[in-house]
């Protein structure tokens, strides 16, 4: 493939919420132009691309797919990919592939919660987005709106849509959740509608030709530049002009045959926009005439003798006058004419995108203390960077392809034709001894070279550093590419050889590759940027085999699923257990579901899903004044332990973080991992794939050093003066950070001591070192420490104490006091005093134990009781939902969300619709069977789509005992207090661990009598 074939490939995705015709639509392409899979009749009914019985069986897709289409002389990867939230791992897989993006949105419903999120994914990967607006033909004999009424609602959705993206591209929101709750809820007033037109920056305008309006399910749909060529001869006006003129506020005066603004209308003028009466119009008056039962079937002739369309009779004496409609609109305006056409024009080659999408494929790195840094190694991964730059195809470039996911197909469904049996028969590769039935493909985009198959190639993971030389090997292996294909769905076509710029399905790699990684022919390569998730996996639940005996069938359907699912997590647990961790409960059914029928193929025990929660203490962490002035030394509000020998005395003062910094700790929890544990010591300062949302020559250690000064002070309440002070006493703090936790990279803080070295009882300071400051950047790495200290041995034994100091601080903050969860948004002050040996009168010390671990146990009781002692409060983690519902349905709705303890956020009316949307928060601990009891309880009248959206606090007091009289009035005495939310919540996970409970064995300890005796 040269140039000019290279120029001639598209590589697409349809992204879109669930439910708004992401696979209807595809149906329509495939018929038209799969090379006859299906036939257009079955388009839009058989869901081609939904090949799993599951699928079928929800109607819903659950994992992205690929086909290849021929559209004139261009070739199209069209890549299928799902709407549901519990399946949007698959969107990020699809992106990744893709260089451009078909987002639908449905004109009933509008943009919902996964339009968002998929906009977002788009941003993030460097697609360029083309605008689908599907289902016009409910506003026409559903909604039964006015062309006028209908022009309003699509120019509205086309003004939200690019909302949103202009959001994204302006970094204001990090998150879907934010940019949704941020949304104007209210009007938009006609002034503001008529500013938008004729914006270069605006990114979706159908003038441009970027935006398509479509009825998937009867396969029909046009863009502007169809009706412009339609009039342009009528009107005496060119196609271009018109084109222009067909969207916004565009009026035609047939008296003067001018085309006019708003401003030139005159006063009483009853001119349509030129949307409306030339586009809209003539579409509600064909429908009108064949739903209509008294519809004038002229227009239909009209219509067909026009556009010289021609439809076989039997079709048009059809019964079904719907039949009639889909015959006649499906000639007319063909869905897949408009699609393809404008993904062709609009859509970028994967010459062109994989010039700008560079800095998120391969993102440019600093070479930081490069004195052994081999150049050899460092200018050949350049050149690779270039080629992947450039989609260079010849053969002697080198080769780099990009997995994103494996998938698993039975193996009847792989082509057993001529040299490609042969080779399968001599397969003696780890996948083909161990799963008889389920083959392994690597889905898989080329981003530079030629792909053969039986080619050897290097499987290289997302750590592996080409400079590092053999600390990296483990990160590298070589494997055989056993056979290529390109992908029809379900069908599989075996290729020889691929080329840069397309997609292909790799068999041969099972066994090397769990998830996603990079192939390339050479060793000096960086591997390319980790895909970004939009949710984390957050359900989980522990699974054990009904038959014991079946453990090491269950042990390996584990390792299968974890290598099919792109998304799914399996660990063991402390106690043992096997943990699978889901995105929610829909991606859960499946996962058992597969391990029960294809991997595993045993009978399985599933517990209730385990929750996380957090621990912290009371308060919001707003004042941060009062907050530094309780961390200072001379404070009395402290804990005091003693190690069991008494060499050393702990004293540990604990605060609250403000929110916004424990959130930034959180969201950079992976940034701050690779720069305090040291990745950047020598040769990976990436600029780009940490955070997309950073500038082009933004270094992000910078900007999280700025976020981490303005986080500290941003939520205090203050005086101006005392914002000043505060400021100035935070940036101290900033320069003592000794180490995050837990596993040193979590939202709580150690802080090092700040006092004298040898107190006046002559015991030493163990002063601990600002590690994290230095890694930062806030101090420099220079620690003072007096000449006569720094030669006693009290001094030496004072260093070797701080690993201690800092490892009991990790095991607290990794399990609190309440019920031995992670610790949430705390700083903590921790001060040791060592004393001399010879000060101490000890028999023999072996009896305590080594030493460093009394300090290191000393530490870890020291900061649970100090978080004990101030107000122990839980953090629940809570999901973002947004549920719609009809009118007549939202008392019933409400009901089912108070027995939740959801918390309702707002409630408007769909315009143009008799929906309701409501936004709520719902913890994730009552969200199980949630979206079951709604459609129970709503007789399938409400529908609840959740995301995982932000920690809180539960507010109440697990010990609370009432004292007061009023108190004591309102709960009874402490023996009848029932316990609280936060009680409960605690106790069921101590019951889970195995943790003690206070709770009464016998409640009530009188004799049971029954009226009848029974001898």
């Amino acid at each position: 493939m040269d140039e000019s074939e290279g120029r001639k490939v598209r590589n697409i995705c349809i992204l879109a919420h669930v439910d708004h015709g992401k696979t209807t639509l595809a149906d329509h392409l495939i018929a038209s132009s799969g090379g006859g899979v299906l036939h257009p009749r079955l388009a839009g009914k058989l869901r081609f691309m939904d090949y799993l019985d599951e699928e079928q069986r929800r109607a819903i897709t659950m994992k992205s797919s690929s086909i290849s289409l021929k559209y004139k002389d261009y070739s199209l990867n069209l890549i299928d990919s799902p709407g549901h939230m519990d399946f949007c791992s698959e969107v990020s897989t699809a992106a990744r592939l893709s260089d451009g993006a078909l987002v639908l949105v449905d004109a009933v419903e509008g943009v919902h919660i996964q339009t968002h999120a998929v906009l977002r994914q788009a941003w993030i990967e460097k697609l360029t987005p083309c605008l689908v607006l599907n289902k016009i033909d409910r506003l026409i004999f559903e909604l039964r709106l006015s062309p006028m009424e209908a022009y309003t609602r699509l120019i509205r959705i086309v003004h939200e849509v690019n909302g949103i993206v202009s959001a994204y591209k302006s970094e204001k929101y990090l998150s879907d959740v934010d940019s949704i709750l941020a949304s104007p809820s209210g009007e938009l007033s006609a002034e503001s509608l008529e500013l938008l037109e004729d914006d270069e920056e605006v990114t979706f305008q159908p003038q441009k030709g970027n935006v398509v309006f479509v009825c998937a399910l009867d396969g029909w749909g046009f863009g502007i530049a169809e009706f412009a060529n339609f009039y342009a001869s009528k009107l005496g006006a060119s196609a271009t002009a018109l084109q222009k003129s067909l969207w916004g506020p565009r009026y035609y005066i047939p008296k003067t045959k001018m085309i006019v603004g708003k401003k030139n209308l005159s006063a009483g003028s009853k001119a349509k926009p030129m949307f409306v009466q030339f586009v809209l119009e003539p579409l509600w008056q064909v429908y009108e005439a064949a739903l209509d039962p008294g519809g004038d079937k002229a227009v239909l002739e009209k219509v067909i003798k026009s556009f010289n369309l021609s439809i076989p009779p039997r079709e048009l004496q059809n019964k079904d006058p719907k039949n009639v409609l889909q015959s006649v609109m499906s000639r007319w305006l063909p869905l897949s004419d408009a699609v393809l056409s404008m993904a062709v024009k609009h859509l970028p080659d994967p010459i062109a995108a994989q010039a700008y999408r560079i800095p998120r494929l391969v993102p440019e790195r600093k070479i930081i203390g490069g004195d052994d840094v081999d150049s050899s190694v460092l200018a050949e991964a350049e050149l690779v960077r270039k080629s992947i730059e450039a989609c260079d195809s010849s053969s002697d470039s080198p080769c780099v392809v990009f997995v994103s996911k494996m998938f698993a197909i039975p193996m009847k469904m792989i082509p057993q034709d001529g040299n490609h049996r042969e080779r399968m028969n001599g397969l003696n590769d780890d996948d083909s001894k161990s799963e008889s039935d389920e083959c392994f493909l690597a889905f898989a985009r080329i981003f530079s070279g030629v792909l053969r198959a039986g080619q050897r190639v290097f499987v290289i993971t997302a750590l592996y550093d080409p400079l590092k030389g053999e600390s990296s090997h483990k990160y590298i292996q070589e494997a055989e590419l056993h056979s290529l294909y390109l992908m029809m769905g379900q069908g599989l076509t075996p290729v020889t050889e691929v080329k840069a710029g397309n997609v292909v399905a790799i068999r041969g790699l099972g066994p090397y590759i769990s998830k996603s990684a990079t192939l390339s022919s050479t060793r000096n390569c960086w591997p390319l940027a980790s895909m970004e998730f939009q949710v984390s996996p957050t359900l989980r639940v522990a699974i054990e085999p009904s038959d014991p005996a079946d453990m090491s069938a269950l042990m390996k359907g584990l390792r299968l699923l974890n290598r099919a699912d792109p998304f799914v997590e399996i660990t063991v647990s402390a106690r043992g257990e096997h943990v699978l961790a889901a995105a929610g409960e829909v991606h859960l059914e499946r996962c058992v579901k597969d391990l029960k029928e294809r991997f595993a193929k045993v009978n399985l025990e599933v517990s209730p899903p385990l929750v996380s929660y957090r621990e912290t203490i009371e308060g919001d962490g707003s004042n941060l004044l009062e907050s530094l002035r309780s961390l200072s030394l001379n404070s009395s509000d402290y804990i005091e332990k003693r190690t069991p020998n008494g060499r050393c005395i702990i004293r540990v003062h604990v605060m609250k973080l403000p929110h916004a910094l424990t959130k930034l700790l959180d969201e950079n929890t992976e940034l701050l991992g690779d720069i305090i544990g040291g990745k950047g010591s020598h040769s990976v300062k990436i600029l780009e794939s940490q955070k997309p949302s950073l500038g082009e020559n933004v270094d992000p250690i910078e900007e999280l050093k700025k976020q981490l000064v303005e986080a500290g002070v941003s939520s205090s309440s203050e005086t101006e003066k005392d914002r000043e002070k505060c400021k100035t006493e935070w940036s101290k703090l900033l320069k003592r950070i000794w180490a995050l936790g837990p596993r040193e990279k979590g939202p709580n803080i150690l802080f090092a001591p700040d006092g004298k070295r040898i107190a006046e009882d002559g015991s030493m300071l163990v002063r601990g070192s600002p590690h994290v400051s230095q890694r930062l950047g806030f101090t420099e790495d220079s620690t003072e420490t007096p000449a006569e200290v720094s030669e006693t041995a009290l001094y030496s034994e004072a260093l070797t104490l701080e690993s201690s100091i800092v490892s009991g601080f990790q095991l607290a903050t990794a399990s609190g006091p309440l019920c031995d969860e992670p610790m949430w948004g705390l700083a903590f002050t921790i001060e040791s005093h060592l004393a001399p040996a010879e000060d101490v009168e000890t028999d023999k010390p072996e009896n305590f134990g080594i030493f460093t671990g009394q300090v290191m146990t000393a530490v870890k009781d020291a900061c649970r009781a100090a978080v004990l002692q101030t107000n122990p409060r839980i953090v629940e983690a809570m999901y973002f939902c947004e549920l719609n519902t009809a009118p007549e349905y939202l008392g019933p709705m409400y009901a089912v969300l108070s027995r939740r303890r959801a918390r309702i956020l707002k409630e408007e009316m769909q315009e143009g619709s008799s929906l309701f949307t409501v936004h709520a928060y719902v913890p994730v601990s009552e969200s199980f069977g949630f979206a079951d009891e709604l459609r129970k309880g709503t007789s399938g009248g409400a529908s609840a789509l959740m995301v995982l959206s932000h920690w809180e606090m539960l507010e109440e007091d697990p010990f609370f005992v009432p004292k007061t009289e009023e108190e004591i009035e309102e709960f009874g005495d402490g023996a009848s207090v029932l316990p609280n939310t936060a009680r409960k919540l605690i106790n069921a996970v101590r019951r889970r661990k195995g943790l003690h409970v206070e709770e009464k064995v016998v409640q009530y300890a009188t004799k049971q009598r029954t009226l009848a005796r029974k001898v």
